[in-house]
């Protein structure tokens, strides 16, 4: 079929593209076999040859967009399966119908209804090392498998001995620029700091304004306790917000701001301790008006402030030059942070749609969230659109990992099990779709269920802007890495996957690595050892039981004090009922096509025996080849070099 393709008139390919579409590749194979009287050697290498079907592209077909097209990649952070609207379509009873009605995405939710749904996609468990993957193109455990602290170094290891990615390894945005695009990021980087060539600048993106670490202050931009669970080295002193682009890096000045749409009378103290000054609505003391109860203008939020820049990127973009822009959100990580005027657009959203007000404040704040981030993803495609940019945009959504169901995080991941920090659907399976106007007519509104990676954009972007995906730096590196005792850097591991999702083929057919303790062989999944957050939720979480439970958690358990992990409790046993820990032991089966909330644990019935080796080996097999450098310990340059440059993070 594809052959023929290949040598036939646009008209006749449309023909036999709508032929397929209607019959399916096995019946048109045998509709065409009949045609072998009239062309036996075309027919006969038509059903014969299904190997040269990898050689076509989705940009051959007659009516393909010719020209590169613009790619807006948007990364929720933190994002609930159960928090999105096209996860809540379906109702029963009275709790998924409260649940539906505070669950307020609509532009998100008219993108992937004109887009489509990727229902198997799958990033790491936690923040950075998802990141690290989708700006390297490897999965997880073959750069970056802990959040560490971004003041980390191992001066024995000047290439991988940093938190993130190895200095050495080609970012997503200098593969986008080979291919003649214009880069631009906003928001969450959560890949590295501690030299030029970790920060968005270095893995080459023209310009980004945001933050380096896992989380900061929605209003103040530091890093208090409240934000990640962490005191680091520096004592959270400093302020993580800045700008780079080709004149200029540094912190997000009062000017900046001012340009940005913050333009306030009286500024708060943005000296940022552990506790913050200003409440979660921005409200509190201001210099100068000690005692004072104001509040700060919604303009002021740092979500809107990113969204003001991204748009200045749009609408100054000379539409002619495809354009990348990574749009990586703060939303909805913590702290729970929002303006106040989002929580009463929310109340009254809910009402409208019959529901009552939210009494749980948690549940509340994160719906009001998942609202406000739903109106800047709006925002970006109007400018777009504005710009007469939207048809030629390609625009991919994820999240980089699953919702966080301790307490503060506040997700809901409802029916799937388990949340962030777990290797459990509810924490490694993300909400995402495709969509814009560069998608193709034919596969809009559809569902694809391939499994895909996180990782596995970097070659598919690659392939889209026309260049090479594999890494020549990083295997250049490896020689000399190798004659220092060091560890190689691992090639890319992405998959090109655009094609397979524009003609419905699995994605991944091979064991996808997961993590060191789980691996997922469609429909097979193997979890091993102990996890945590293994709970399930309901429509509605968190809730009141939720509160009145909380000493026996879940709550947050990744607290760091100058680079040592703390415990919450000095007894073993309580520790695990905190953080609602199960252990899969040898390992937890599952078959996720038929039981994809994973409640049914197949590793003890005889019948899966063989399966159950199967995986097993395989897992044992893949971390054979782990990527685990020393990182290193926190470096008190980091805090010296911060304090003589305006109080800001950086490079050190």
């Amino acid at each position: 079929r594809l052959s023929i393709l290949a040598q036939a008139p646009a008209f006749a390919r449309l023909a036999l593209r709508g032929l397929t579409l209607a019959m399916g590749s096995r019946t048109l194979c045998q509709f065409l076999l009949l045609a072998a009287l009239l062309s036996p050697a075309a027919s006969e290498e038509t059903c014969a040859q299904p190997q040269e079907e990898e050689e076509v592209s989705a940009m051959q077909w007659p009516n393909w967009p010719r020209k590169k097209p613009h790619v807006v990649f948007i990364l929720a952070d933190d994002y609930g399966w159960a928090n999105f609207g096209e996860h809540r379509i379906r109702v029963s009873t009275a709790a998924e119908k409260q649940g539906q009605a505070e669950v307020n995405t609509p532009n998100l939710d008219r993108l992937a209804s004109h887009g489509v749904l990727l229902e198997r996609h799958y990033a790491y468990k936690i923040c950075s090392p998802s990141r690290s993957s989708l700006q390297s193109g490897r999965l997880a455990v073959h750069v970056n498998t802990v959040n560490t602290g971004v003041t980390f170094w191992q001066p024995g290891d000047n290439v991988s001995g940093f938190a993130g990615i190895p200095r050495k390894m080609t970012g997503l945005a200098q593969k986008m620029k080979q291919g003649g695009y214009a880069t631009h990021m906003v928001g969450k980087w959560d890949a590295g700091m501690a030299t030029p060539q970790h920060t968005p600048i270095g893995k080459g993106y023209d310009s980004w304004m945001g933050y380096f670490q896992h989380a900061n202050d929605y209003w103040q931009e530091g890093l208090p306790f409240s934000s990640t669970g962490t005191i680091d080295i520096c004592q959270n002193r400093f302020v993580d917000f800045s700008l780079y682009n080709a004149t200029y890096r540094g912190g997000v000045s009062r000017e900046i701001r001012q340009e940005l749409g913050c333009d306030r009378k009286n500024l708060h103290l943005q000296v940022p301790n552990i506790r913050p000054q200003v409440n979660a609505t921005g409200c509190g003391d201001f210099a100068g008006n000690v005692g004072s109860n104001s509040c700060l203008p919604d303009s002021c939020f740092e979500e809107a402030l990113l969204n003001s820049f991204a748009l200045k990127v749009i609408q100054k973009h000379d539409p002619h030059v495809p354009l990348f822009l990574f749009y990586s959100f703060h939303l909805l990580h913590t702290p729970l942070q929002i303006p106040n005027s989002y929580l009463e657009k929310l109340d009254e959203l809910v009402k409208e749609q019959g529901g009552e007000r939210i009494l749980t404040q948690n549940r509340r704040y994160y719906a009001a969230m998942t609202l406000y981030m739903d109106d800047m993803v709006g925002k970006v495609v109007q400018a777009l659109k504005d710009k007469q940019m939207y048809e030629d945009t390609l625009i991919i959504f994820t999240s980089d990992n699953g919702g966080p169901v301790y307490e503060p995080g506040s997700a809901n991941n409802y029916p799937l099990k388990g949340g962030k920090y777990s290797d459990w659907e509810g924490g490694v399976r993300t909400n995402a779709f495709v969509s814009g106007g560069w998608v193709p007519w034919w596969r809009r509104g559809k569902k694809f269920h391939g499994v895909i990676s996180i990782a596995d954009w970097y070659a598919t972007l690659s392939k889209i802007a026309g260049v090479d995906y594999s890494d020549m730096e990083a295997a250049e590196t490896n020689r000399l890495l190798l004659e220092n005792g060091l560890l190689p850097l691992h090639p890319v591991d992405g998959r090109p996957q655009w094609d397979n999702i524009v003609y419905d083929v699995n994605g991944r057919i091979d064991p996808l690595h997961l993590s060191s303790q789980a691996v997922l062989h469609y429909p097979w999944k193997l979890i091993t050892g102990k996890q945590e957050y293994s709970s399930h939720q309901g429509p509605l979480y968190p809730n009141c039981s939720t509160v009145r439970n909380l000493g026996d958690g879940p709550v947050f358990s990744d607290i760091n004090v100058y680079g040592q992990k703390l415990l919450l409790s000095s007894n073993a046993t309580k520790q695990e009922i905190l953080t609602h820990m199960f252990d899969c032991g040898g390992g937890c089966l599952y078959d996720i096509e038929r039981d994809p909330s994973e409640q049914r644990d197949l590793s003890n019935d005889p019948r899966y025996a063989d399966e159950l080796f199967r995986m097993q080996q395989t897992l044992y097999d893949l971390n054979l080849g782990n990527f685990n450098p020393d990182r290193g310990s926190p470096a008190l340059g980091a805090c010296t070099v911060a304090a003589s440059t305006g109080g800001v993070y950086g490079p050190y």
